[in-house]
């Protein structure tokens, strides 16, 4: 399959904003150091004109931390952003001014991010005073037109915000962003705080405003339903990495990554009667500080590859290697007190969790063969002795599959000009399983 981890878009297509290779991370401050937060870790994506574009994603997947880099809310560590032939990651002074000028966000809590001492009108008219736009007069005009536009009224200019509900207050929101007119707008969970009728409203409002206005839309959220309502295509986050991208319904209706199905599998359907497959993800995302190595999804994948020649185990029994590998992660990246990294440094005993008595719950009622139960025993022992990434590497190097060793590119799916493109080995033909890479559940 065609590798396009470098692009999601035809040439034909009328793009406004070309993503490459993106990254955001935080540097550990601490007295002890440590590993950088890897927030957003390599993305690739187009933006076209006038289109909206869906990034869904658990919480902490990093979705929140792309869209704040688009607007130079947060500086990107490396990578590209490029509208016009600019890398706006270089901008600054007047051009960056005018860049924040073009692109706007509306936050997700209506709330906090409105400053309760300023009335409405001040708030909506403080991008067009920093901005300078035209006289004073013309932008209370400018105020009194937005509020119009968003669905309040004149007399709301000199109202406070704890004066309105929440869906007023979005709408106050949705106003400031667009009092610049801007042509690129993150939308960051813009009704995920809001009651669901309310929601509705204001998704109306979003795209009646794209249609008159000619705007472009990333649209935040992990409610699936929302986003398949509103969005024209679909980015899937997962730990900071790009899975599946591609038109909203074909996405919908035929995911072609793990962790999409696994996502689309928990979206709740009219008819609780009805019989669906659900893939139910066990434990929880790594830390961004310490990615597996290999596929990010690796650590809880319902499709993951097994090594060659251990067929004969069952899956539960390869659901508790799984787990005690994980045990293994948890306690190499288990943030010990001030205390603790003393004593640990002194050469003294510390009271971190213990993986022979998780070693013993997991395996007491399993018989291995030896070229399974060698290797736990040799990582038990390894990580009673403190060295927790010794004990990672044996069971790894023993146990451990090419999603453990490589990181799977992002790769073209199905027709050439579909436009569909998913992270995974399964899509290798060498790794192909028909049953684990079909879509269970589509979503209709």
């Amino acid at each position: 399959m065609r590798n396009i981890s470098d692009s999601n878009s035809t040439a034909n297509d009328d793009v406004l904003l070309s993503v490459r290779d993106l990254k955001t991370h935080y540097e550990e401050r601490s007295l002890f150091g440590g590993d950088p937060v890897r927030a957003v870790d390599g993305v690739s994506f187009d933006v076209r004109r006038g289109e909206t574009l869906g990034l869904v994603g658990e919480s902490g997947c990093g979705k929140t931390t792309l869209g704040r880099t688009l607007v130079r809310l947060e500086e990107a560590t490396d990578g590209n952003i490029v509208i016009d032939g600019d890398d706006i990651t270089t901008l600054s002074g007047d051009a960056l001014q005018r860049w924040r000028r073009d692109a706007q966000i509306v936050f997700q809590d209506p709330e906090s991010s409105l400053n309760d001492r300023l009335t409405v009108g001040e708030i909506i008219r403080e991008p067009l005073n920093v901005h300078n736009w035209k006289t004073p007069a013309e932008r209370r005009q400018r105020v009194r037109n937005l509020l119009e536009r968003v669905g309040l009224r004149e007399e709301h200019y000199y109202r406070y915000p704890h004066q309105f509900s929440g869906g007023q207050r979005q709408r106050v929101g949705i106003a400031r962003a667009l009092a610049v007119e801007p042509d690129f707008v993150v939308l960051d969970e813009p009704v995920s705080a809001l009651d669901v009728s309310v929601q509705a409203q204001i998704l109306n409002l979003l795209m009646d405003l794209q249609e008159e206005l000619d705007l472009t839309y990333l649209f935040i959220a992990h409610d699936l339903s929302v986003v398949r309502h509103i969005c024209d295509r679909v980015a899937v986050m997962y730990l900071g990495k790009i899975m599946e991208f591609g038109p909203t319904e074909q996405l919908f209706q035929k995911p072609e990554n793990p962790y999409t199905r696994s996502l689309l599998s928990a979206v709740p359907t009219p008819d609780p009667t009805v019989e669906r497959d659900r893939t139910t993800l066990r434990g929880t995302p790594p830390s961004p500080r310490d990615p597996p190595n290999g596929c990010v999804f690796s650590t809880r994948c319902p499709a993951k590859i097994r090594p060659d020649g251990f067929e004969e185990l069952s899956e539960h029994d390869w659901d508790a290697i799984e787990v005690f590998r994980e045990v293994l992660r948890e306690r190499s990246r288990t943030d010990p007190s001030l205390s603790e990294r003393a004593r640990e440094l002194l050469g003294l005993e510390t009271r971190l969790p213990d993986v022979e008595e998780a070693a013993g719950e997991l395996f007491a009622s399993r018989s291995f063969p030896s070229d399974v139960q060698e290797p736990i025993q040799q990582s038990i022992e390894a990580a009673n002795d403190g060295n927790e990434e010794h004990a990672r590497e044996i069971i790894t190097a023993a146990l451990g599959s090419v999603c453990d060793r490589e990181a799977p590119l992002l790769l073209a799916t199905g027709r050439t000009d579909s436009g569909r493109s998913s992270r995974c080995h399964r899509h290798k033909e060498e790794y192909a399983d028909p049953d684990a890479s079909r879509s269970d559940s589509p979503q209709s």
